[in-house]
């Protein structure tokens, strides 16, 4: 039996109250917001070390090229990377971390954690671990609760119970508090006794599935269904998906800790926050004189404790308090800081109006690297393709549009039905619709072209891929 501890880190939300900038095309985890490395770096490098065995990873079948290149550019080549066929909440992606995690060990420690908090005391973090890893040993299921800095209402809350008989600083649970309204969260904050529901939790793989065949056994169920019939794809570990979609949406909270017997906290003070805000991101950032955060290329006059992010453009503020600005290439949010959980009650109608902005950046990442649309009109469309190094796209062909390729950086091998063409810098290739073809950077940098599609129709789902290295149909 390993002493080490199994960190499991879960990515699959897509941080809504982060929009503009965080989107289910990519959120926030893979943003640097905090640190110069992006939220799921951070999480896994402060996993890392003797400790630890290597990291497993649930996520977005939809994110898995993301996850694993963005944690090679932080030298971790060894995670298991689980991947959610559907999104089916927290209780169902922790039992099949047990599952998997107790195949190999059923007495292994896993710290579950969400990918996308972020933590500013990193020794005041190991110590608080160590205890729970001593709770977990003894069989409790462990959260960790974080002292209140003031009436929070986006966080549950933990009631504090009696201190553990020979374990010092782990407390009982008492009862878990739904997400409070203003008044009820100034109470609880005032009690002294409640403590703000962090989400990460410690137990053994053994713990935890005991505790979900008692109080969640359909889901378990289905899990063990997934699992069993799980297949290895390119590396990833792919789930079944229709044993997971059986299985109830449910976060863990609701399925086993409000209802397990087991459940313990220790509370700690490690500088930890959600990043669920753009106000808990104000609260996070360095600051001027005046008390604004500012990011990008951004002038202000006579602004106080404002949080001001440019992505791209220039953005000037005059004469403001208290306000979160956000300006992306194709939106713009502004809101009063202490409103800014209403973002996701944007974001739904943006969702009900259809507009793609809810979801969807200009900027698409693809395995092979990523394209952004320009410009388009009713019969035309102009992208920017960026393709790593190494890297190539689907063998493929359109039934409503031709592209015209013009390379402005590296160097491309187009294959166009039965030839091979090498297109260098300020040299183009016409792909006339219907024909077959595909695009490969045989060089050493990144390959950038200006691709103009023309046709009747010009959505991604018209491409028919013919053979692709990623697996992609």
């Amino acid at each position: 039996m390993s002493s080490l501890v199994v960190p499991v880190i879960l990515s699959g939300g897509s941080g809504t109250r982060l929009w503009p900038i965080s989107r289910s095309s990519y959120p926030k985890q893979f943003w640097s917001l905090v640190t110069d490395k992006s939220l799921i770096q951070d999480t896994v490098l402060r996993a890392s070390g003797a400790a630890f065995l290597p990291p497993m990873v649930v996520c977005n079948h939809e994110h898995r090229f993301l996850v694993r290149d963005q944690l090679h550019q932080v030298g971790i080549d060894d995670a298991g990377i689980v991947l959610e066929p559907v999104g089916r909440n927290s209780a169902p992606a922790i039992a099949a971390a047990a599952l998997i995690a107790a195949e190999r060990d059923p007495d292994a420690v896993l710290w579950i954690m969400a990918a996308d908090a972020a933590v500013s005391l990193p020794d005041a973090l190991n110590e608080s671990l160590a205890l729970a890893c001593e709770a977990a040993r003894a069989g409790y299921c462990v959260t960790f609760g974080m002292k209140p800095t003031g009436p929070e209402t986006g966080y549950g809350y933990i009631e504090l119970g009696a201190e553990l008989p020979g374990i010092a600083g782990v407390h009982g649970v008492a009862r878990f508090v739904e997400k409070p309204v203003l008044a009820e969260a100034e109470r609880l904050v005032a009690s002294g006794r409640h403590l703000w529901n962090s989400g990460m939790f410690v137990a053994t793989a053994r713990t935890w599935l005991a505790e979900m065949a008692e109080h969640a056994p359909d889901v378990l169920a289905a899990v063990k269904q997934a699992v069993a019939a799980r297949r290895d794809d390119l590396g990833f570990v792919r789930l079944d998906e229709a044993a997971f979609a059986a299985s109830p949406d449910i976060s863990i909270d609701y399925a086993v800790a409000e209802r397990t017997q087991k459940a313990v906290v220790v509370p700690a003070e490690i500088g930890w926050s959600d990043v669920g805000s753009w106000d808990a991101l104000w609260q996070l950032s360095a600051k001027d004189a005046d008390g604004n955060a500012t990011t990008g290329d951004v002038t202000l006059v006579d602004a106080r404790n404002c949080l001001v992010r440019a992505e791209g453009m220039l953005v000037a503020v005059a004469g403001l308090e208290d306000i979160a600005l956000v300006v992306t290439d194709d939106a713009v949010l502004a809101a009063r800081r202490d409103r800014s959980q209403d973002v996701k009650v944007i974001v739904d109608r943006l969702k009900k109006q259809g507009r793609k902005q809810a979801t969807e950046h200009r900027r698409i990442y693809r395995p092979w690297g990523f394209y952004e649309s320009l410009i388009s009109g009713a019969r035309f469309q102009v992208k920017r393709i960026v393709v790593d190094p190494g890297k190539q796209l689907s063998l493929q062909k359109h039934f409503h549009r031709a592209e015209h390729w013009v390379v402005v950086v590296g160097t491309a091998q187009v294959t166009r039905d039965a030839e091979v063409l090498m297109v260098r810098e300020n040299e183009s290739v016409y792909l006339p619709l219907g024909c077959v073809h595909r695009l490969d950077n045989v060089g050493r940098i990144p390959l950038e072209l200006i691709e103009v599609q023309s046709g009747s129709y010009l959505g991604e789902d018209d491409i028919v891929r013919l053979e692709d290295h990623f697996g992609r149909s």
